[in-house]
């Protein structure tokens, strides 16, 4: 079932995703993806100019090879699926810079698609 939500930017994170390629869950039972969710938030929390950025959690982005998985997306914008994060807030720092257009060393190698906007195909 899909749940409306806020149409600007927005990182999606797969809630479900493991916390690395060899660990499932953490000590409490907690998937990668809903620690790096926790993470983004915090990291917001510390710096409200990363506020303007959503941060949605949804079960299983079809990324499973691969762990602690999100997609970066924007209206009109291309968006882009990136996995194989630590959950951690360093990951999520340089996930919501890159969500405001900066090309932080830490997203560099963790691209795995992209997507075009509805409406239109890269040229």
């Amino acid at each position: 079932m899909l749940r409306a939500v806020d149409q600007g930017p927005c990182v999606v994170v797969c809630s479900t995703c493991r916390v690395s390629a060899d660990v499932r869950e953490d000590e409490q039972r907690r998937r990668g993806g809903a620690l790096l969710a926790d993470a983004l938030r915090a990291a917001q929390e510390d710096d409200p100019a990363l506020a303007g950025v959503g941060v949605e959690e949804m079960p299983c982005l079809f990324a499973c090879q691969r762990h602690c998985v999100v997609q970066i997306r924007a209206p009109g914008r291309i968006g882009y699926v990136l996995g194989d994060f630590a959950a951690d807030g360093e990951a999520a720092r340089a996930i919501l810079d890159y969500a405001y257009r900066q090309w932080p060393a830490g997203v560099k190698g963790h691209f795995i698609t992209r997507t075009p906007p509805e409406g239109f195909v890269v040229a």
